[in-house]
C-alpha cells in the first residue's frame, strides 16, 4: 500500500502537475508584483488560535516557506499560484508534544527487542512520520527513542530525504539504574546489554549532568526525563520514585543552560512534585497529581501533557489476553483509564496549562487525533482543545515566534479539514490538506507526489 511506502516529495507542486490549483473567477485582482514563489491558500473558514476566533473567508499569502499575510475575503495575485480549498475549514499545522515516532506497539514488541535489527527502527520510522503529517501534524516532539535514531530521521526529513512532521527530538530518555528508562528492566542478568556504565542511566546529580551532556553530543534537541516508574516496561510498579530531586534539578539545569526543554515522564504524586519544583517545562502522564502538585504547576507556569487516548487505549489492550506481558496489563489496567476518569478533568478545572501530547507510538501512528474529542469530553470546548495543539504547544517548546497559528512572519505550516471541527471534533480524523513549510503534502484528501530536494 502507498501507506506503507516512504514518499518523496516536491517541495513547490506547480499547477499543471497536481490538476487541482485553479485561478477563482470570483477572486478580487491584486498585481502588485510578480510573485513566482508565492502562494495563495483560500480558506473559506480560517481558525484564528491566538484569538480564538472562527474567522470568515480568508486568503493565506504565502511566500516561500513562511506566510507573508493573511488578508479577510479571496484574492489572487499575478505570477501566485492560488489554492482553492472549497468547504473546508483551515487552522495551523498541529503539534503533538509527545511521540515515540519510531516504534510503534504490538504483540510483539517486546520480542522484536531480541530479534529485530536496529537498523529495523530508523526504516520503520520513515513510514510512522508520513502517517503523522499525512494526519496533519506538521511538528512534533519525540520523547524517547533507543539508539538516537529519531535524530537520524529529524535530519533526514530536514534535509528532504524523506517526509514528515518537524521533529524535536529527545533521543535516549534519561533515568535511574533499574528504572523505566533502563533498557534492562526486566530482563534476566545475562539478557542484559551494557548492565553497567550506560551514559543516560545515572545515579546522582553528577552523573545527570553528564547524561545531558552525552544527548546534547547525540544531537538531541530536547530532553525527557523518567522521574517514576512506568507503565509499558517490564518491572513490577509504576508508581514509585525513581529519581531524587537533586538529580532532576542536575538535569534541568544543564539541559536550560543547553536550551533544552524538558518533559518528565511521571506517574506518582511525589515523583511530580520533584520534577516541578526542579524546574521541568512539562509533565507527562501526571496520572496521581494531587492537588498540591496542581497548585505547584500552576505557581511555576509548567505545562500538563495529558497522553489521555493513551491511557485508554493500553487498558483496552490489557483487557484482551496476550496483548501484554501479564506484569504490563495489570499496571495499563490500574493506571489508563485514571487520566481521563479523574487526573485531566481535575487539572482542567483547576486551570493548570495543557500542551497536546499523545504518546503516539503507543498506539499506531496516524490516530494522533483521538485525543482531541476527549480533552473535550473532559472539559475543554473544541477551540481550547485546538489551543492545545497550536498556541499551547507551540509555547511549550519555545517555538512559539515560528509556529503555533497562521500569522505574517510564521512558518506556513497549514492543514484543513471538510467542515468546522469546532462542531464535530471527530473531523479532526479526516485533514484532507496538509502544508508543511510552505509546501504541499496532502490535497483532496490525497498524498501529493513529491520527489526528493536531495540528490
Amino acid at each position: 500500500m502507498r501507506s506503507q511506502l516512504t514518499l518523496f516529495r516536491l517541495c513547490k507542486t506547480s499547477a499543471a502537475a497536481l490538476g487541482v490549483l485553479y485561478l477563482s473567477g470570483n477572486s478580487i485582482a491584486h498585481a502588485d508584483m510578480a510573485a513566482p514563489n508565492v502562494t495563495i491558500l483560500h480558506c473559506p473558514a480560517l481558525i484564528d488560535t491566538v484569538a480564538g476566533k472562527l474567522l470568515g473567508k480568508t486568503s493565506v499569502v504565502i511566500d516561500g516557506e513562511r506566510v507573508q499575510k493573511t488578508v479577510p475575503d479571496f484574492i489572487t495575485q499575478e505570477g501566485a499560484t492560488v489554492v482553492e480549498l472549497p468547504g473546508q475549514t483551515c487552522l495551523p499545522g498541529l503539534i503533538d508534544a509527545h511521540t515515540h515516532i519510531s516504534s510503534q506497539i504490538s504483540p510483539t514488541v517486546y520480542m522484536d527487542r531480541l530479534t529485530k535489527n536496529e537498523a529495523t527502527w530508523p526504516l520503520r520510522s520513515t513510514v510512522f512520520a508520513q502517517r503523522t503529517l499525512m494526519a496533519g501534524f506538521t511538528t512534533i516532539r519525540n520523547l524517547g527513542d533507543e539508539h538516537y535514531e529519531t535524530v537520524a530521521l529529524r535530519d533526514a526529513i530536514n534535509g528532504g530525504w524523506v517526509e514528515g512532521p518537524r521533529i524535536y527530538t529527545a533521543g535516549r530518555a534519561i533515568g535511574t539504574t533499574g528504572g523505566h528508562a533502563d533498557p534492562n528492566t526486566g530482563l534476566r542478568y545475562d539478557l542484559q546489554i551494557e548492565p553497567h556504565g550506560d551514559p543516560v542511566i545515572v545515579n546522582g546529580p553528577d552523573e545527570a549532568w553528564a547524561a545531558v551532556r552525552e544527548n546534547f553530543k547525540q544531537g538531541v534537541n530536547v530532553i525527557k526525563i523518567m522521574s517514576t516508574g512506568g507503565v509499558l516496561d517490564l518491572g513490577d510498579n509504576a508508581d514509585h520514585v525513581e529519581m531524587t530531586e537533586e538529580e532532576i534539578r542536575a538535569v534541568v539545569n544543564a539541559a536550560h543552560d543547553y536550551g533544552f526543554v524538558v518533559g518528565v515522564h511521571a506517574h506518582n504524586a511525589e515523583g511530580i512534585r520533584r520534577a516541578i519544583v526542579g524546574g521541568v517545562d512539562s509533565i507527562e502522564h501526571g496520572t496521581y497529581m494531587d492537588d498540591a502538585d496542581i497548585k505547584l504547576m500552576k505557581e511555576h507556569g509548567t505545562y500538563y501533557v495529558p497522553t489521555v487516548y493513551t491511557g485508554q487505549y493500553v487498558a483496552e489492550m490489557a483487557r484482551t489476553p496476550g496483548k501484554l506481558p501479564p506484569q504490563v496489563a495489570v499496571k495499563a489496567l490500574e493506571i489508563g483509564p485514571r487520566i481521563m476518569g479523574e487526573t485531566l478533568p481535575k487539572a482542567i478545572k483547576a486551570g493548570v496549562k495543557i500542551a497536546y501530547g499523545t504518546d503516539a507510538g503507543v498506539f499506531p501512528h496516524g490516530d494522533n487525533w483521538k485525543d482531541f474529542p476527549l480533552l473535550v469530553q473532559a472539559g475543554l470546548t473544541p477551540m481550547e482543545a485546538l489551543r492545545t495543539a497550536t498556541v499551547n504547544a507551540a509555547h511549550l517548546l519555545k517555538k512559539d515566534k515560528d509556529l503555533g497559528d497562521v500569522s505574517a512572519g510564521k512558518y506556513a505550516d497549514v492543514v484543513a479539514v471538510p467542515g468546522n471541527p469546532l462542531d464535530d471534533m471527530q473531523l479532526m480524523g479526516k485533514v484532507s490538506f496538509v502544508m508543511k513549510a510552505g509546501a504541499i503534502y496532502k490535497q483532496d484528501g490525497k498524498p501529493t507526489l513529491f520527489v526528493s530536494k536531495s540528490n
